[in-house]
């Protein structure tokens, strides 16, 4: 005889969902950019052509607060979907120039196109929460 178990009650709380993806948006732009927390990051971004130390920085700084921005959209739930869609073609994009441009010098690329992808679930999941329930 087998028994249905609602696994529904195993969930975490909507507000914890968006917390998590918050903040790792909210680590990677302020931490990591802003604060340079994470100066390789700098290293990895000037090594896209025509950026350069001046234009590089001016970048991870415009970054950050488009990070930080991005925890903030994701934490308020509006309009989820896009938030969702915004993440996703950004974290695309930066995976994507990061290969082509710096592959050479980020310490395991396939590693971070593995957490990125996984990271890029939990968005999507995000976005299919319903408001602050």
């Amino acid at each position: 005889m087998t028994s249905v178990v609602d696994t529904s009650s195993l969930l975490p709380p909507f507000w914890l969902i968006r917390a998590a993806v918050a903040a790792v948006w909210l680590y990677e732009g302020l931490w990591c950019k802003l604060l340079r927390g994470q100066p390789h990051e700098l290293e990895v971004v000037e090594t896209v052509p025509y950026f350069g130390p001046r234009i590089g920085a001016l970048f991870l700084k415009v970054l950050g607060v488009v990070e930080v921005a991005l925890a903030a959209w994701t934490l308020s739930a509006n309009s989820p979907v896009m938030c969702a869609v915004v993440q996703t073609l950004l974290l695309v994009a930066l995976n994507a120039n990061g290969l082509l441009w710096a592959r050479h010098i980020i310490h395991d690329p396939a590693g971070m196109v593995i957490k990125n992808f996984g990271f890029l679930v939990l968005v999507w999941v995000c976005a299919s929460l319903p408001g602050y329930a």
